[in-house]
């Protein structure tokens, strides 16, 4: 009797969360797949979510490259957009919200070139 009544907790409780969750209509849903690898699909939200992305066979068996776009809107307004390539390199994000690193200081610059030059006259340190 109890877990009957725990299975009733639950499901009233799953039901009242889905209704408080906002509900956002979908404005275009594409999709194509050839179905050898070959696809392209393209989403976009009323609430300004945005994805499309292609996609094609890779060099090794059942690998899929990709490359596309997300795109999203914050509370404020402004637009992210993220440009993306996956592939047997990996995923390989570009966008204007990632961070980068600090430029090298000169003095770094000197020394990668003082390594090279090492290295091309077989100087090796153990």
């Amino acid at each position: 009797m109890k877990l009957v009544v725990l299975a009733c907790l639950a499901v009233v409780a799953v039901v009242a969360a889905e209704s408080e969750a906002e509900h956002v209509a979908i404005l275009k849903d594409e999709r194509q797949d050839s179905g050898d690898g070959n696809f392209n699909w393209a989403i976009e939200t009323e609430n300004g979510i945005a994805m499309s992305v292609i996609g094609t066979p890779g060099a090794e068996k059942g690998q899929v490259n990709m490359e596309g776009t997300y795109r999203l809107t914050f509370p404020d307004g402004t637009e992210a957009e993220v440009r993306f390539i996956a592939n047997e390199n990996g995923f390989q994000p570009e966008s204007d919200l990632l961070p980068t690193p600090h430029p090298l200081p000169a003095h770094v610059h000197e020394l990668l070139k003082i390594a090279e030059q090492q290295r091309a006259e077989g100087i090796t340190f153990e």
